[in-house]
């Protein structure tokens, strides 16, 4: 299975090269739009070698969702504690943005291996904000405490007004993703895809990851839940996550592949797609071919049977 990766690469290649390239610095202006409809605007001057400024626009949440300005709940808090003195939060953000924040340059490590980790998390902006919630929950998880400010059903966005949902009782964090697709395709993929993922778990190499079902019906967690958000033609998946999983470098790993896994399994739908074609393709042009050559001998027989019948006797 392919993991997506957590740090834009766009946003890295953008860094890189300015800090490579100090003394021939030329005007930096990119619009970026990853999955989910997550939009960044990149700006550097090339008067100003000391800074970069990123703004973030994030798609419209779902209604069960806590938002605030425009973001999660949490997610200037998160930027603020995660990027430290080297970036700063501009206010008001960029017209059209929901959050802009200024790179100090000069902040940069100096050291390749300091500076490729601090470019790493720059790039890794969109986990940071989008997980600011999840982050949250997880985080006291792994204290072996409750959030004080969760409620028993939390409504979490992972895509344009879709929510996934936890539910925090002491000592595990039960999440909820209901699946859906519009494509009749699709959803026999993903269902098929989501039965399969489930099974996987069994197997002993993955004894101690988290326990996952699934089911065509939400589970009785979600019983406060608003009717749209369970609409769901792809069933349901839960994730149990228990202290183990989220210790001190395990959180980031599982805020991003949680808060990023319906366009995981999207995303092999589509490799799944892209193999399959290719595949009938072939099968249909041998089947083609098969047929034209039968019925040249077909053709062939019937000549020979028609020769025979205008054969005169001797």
């Amino acid at each position: 299975m392919i993991l997506l990766e957590g740090p834009s690469r766009v946003l890295q290649q953008i860094f890189q090269n300015r800090l490579r390239n100090t003394e021939k610095l030329a005007e930096v202006d990119f619009h970026i739009v990853e999955f989910d409809d997550i939009r960044f605007h990149v700006q550097g001057s090339e008067k100003d070698t000391q800074h970069i400024t990123i703004s973030v626009a994030v798609p419209s949440p779902p209604p069960e969702t806590v938002f605030d300005g425009g973001l999660p709940s949490g997610a200037l808090e998160a930027v603020r504690s995660a990027y430290g003195a080297f970036v700063q939060v501009i206010e008001p953000p960029e017209s059209g943005f929901h959050l802009t924040i200024q790179v100090d340059l000069t902040k940069i490590a100096s050291s390749e291996t300091e500076r490729i980790q601090q470019i790493t998390k720059i790039a890794s902006l969109r986990t940071v904000v989008l997980g600011a919630p999840l982050r949250h929950i997880l985080k006291h998880l792994g204290n072996r405490s409750v959030a004080p400010d969760a409620d028993n059903l939390v409504a979490l966005m992972h895509r344009p007004r879709q929510s996934y949902f936890l539910i925090p009782p002491p000592g595990k964090v039960t999440v909820v993703f209901p699946m859906r697709y519009n494509d009749s395709n699709d959803v026999v993929l993903a269902t098929s895809f989501l039965q399969e993922f489930m099974k996987a778990r069994r197997s002993a190499g993955l004894s101690t990851a988290s326990p996952c079902l699934w089911a065509p019906t939400p589970p009785l967690a979600l019983k406060g839940a608003p009717a749209h958000a369970l609409d769901a033609n792809c069933g349901f998946v839960s994730f149990v996550i228990f202290p183990r999983h989220v210790e001190s470098e395990k959180l980031d790993r599982i805020v991003w592949n949680l808060s990023t896994f319906y366009a995981y399994i999207s995303y092999h739908i589509k490799c799944s797609k892209a193999f399959m074609h290719p595949q009938m393709r072939r099968r249909v042009n041998t089947l083609s071919q098969q047929l034209d050559k039968t019925k040249l001998e077909i053709e062939k027989q019937k000549k020979i049977a028609q020769g025979r019948s205008f054969r005169r006797p001797v």
